[in-house]
């Protein structure tokens, strides 16, 4: 998922894709963990689309205090 089409989400569908990704991320682990993955980079990708959302979310929770408060 890149960067712009993160920030086009909502706030819902934004929280939606963080648990999506957790819980996929969290599949891939236990599979790889009975047997290795063919592409073991998967795990990589699945961390890094968290971090990115993650950041998003924390982005837009910044720049909404930053307007209350001013």
């Amino acid at each position: 998922m890149k960067n712009a089409d993160i920030r086009a989400l909502s706030l819902e569908e934004l929280n939606q894709q963080v648990k999506t990704e957790k819980a996929n991320g969290q599949t891939l682990r236990f599979a790889h963990a009975i047997s290795p993955l063919e592409n073991p980079i998967r795990l990589k990708q699945s961390r890094k689309n968290v971090a990115r959302l993650l950041t998003e979310l924390t982005r837009r929770e910044n720049e909404q205090a930053n307007n209350t408060a001013n």
